[in-house]
């Protein structure tokens, strides 16, 4: 069990593109939000969620914190989530992910005396939700929400931060599927991840 990074679950999202609240849609037995904390807490001895200011109250048996600074998106989140930790690193993952590998997390955790920021890299696209951040991150935090930059991704080109990037080849050798990103933002992500769910070993239950 990790002591020294508290796990952040962002589950603030609007669920636009799925036209229903994705957080207690099912995969398998258990719900996005539910899979998700259960994988986090089976790695991180403290855990913790963020949500929306305007979201509707989550029932979860870990302390839940609504965002400090409203409609500020993922970015909001990850701020909430290290202004709250007592933790100097976090590592942040979104509740619409099925599949989080404990396995990767775990690996990504043990690069932090590396850089401020470790962040996986998918065919030149950042996966920023399933990422860990050090305190070192929130002044620079702060200047984007006040500058109403809200592109997460964006702090892994500030100078100011040390920056580490997994890729693609080296998640590969953990995760062979590379399921360990997958959003489920759509109607037709769910049927997939559902469909990949039925096929074998789940991920999250692993390592």
């Amino acid at each position: 069990m990790i002591t020294d990074v508290t796990g952040i679950l962002l589950a603030g999202g609007k669920s636009r593109r799925m036209g229903e609240d994705k957080r207690f849609l099912l995969v398998g037995e258990q719900t996005l939000f539910d899979r998700s904390l259960a994988a986090l807490r089976s790695i991180f001895q403290t855990v913790s969620v963020v949500i929306a200011q305007d979201s509707p109250l989550l029932e979860a048996d870990v302390p839940v914190f609504r965002d400090l600074v409203p409609d500020c998106g993922s970015l909001g989140g990850l701020y909430t989530g290290l202004k709250q930790a007592h933790t100097e690193y976090v590592f942040v993952a979104a509740c619409d992910m099925p599949f989080l590998n404990p396995t990767v997390v775990r690996h990504m955790v043990s690069l932090k005396d590396r850089a401020d920021i470790v962040m996986i890299r998918l065919e030149e696209r950042l996966q920023p939700t399933h990422a860990l951040y050090s305190r070192c991150c929130l002044p620079v935090i702060e200047e984007m929400l006040k500058a109403r930059e809200f592109k997460i991704q964006q702090l892994a080109a500030r100078l100011a931060l040390r920056t580490w990037l997994v890729a693609e080849s080296e998640l590969r050798e953990i995760d062979h599927e590379g399921l360990s990103c997958i959003n489920v933002n759509t109607p037709a992500d769910l049927e997939a991840a559902r469909t990949r769910h039925e096929r074998g070993t789940d991920p999250a239950s692993s390592g």
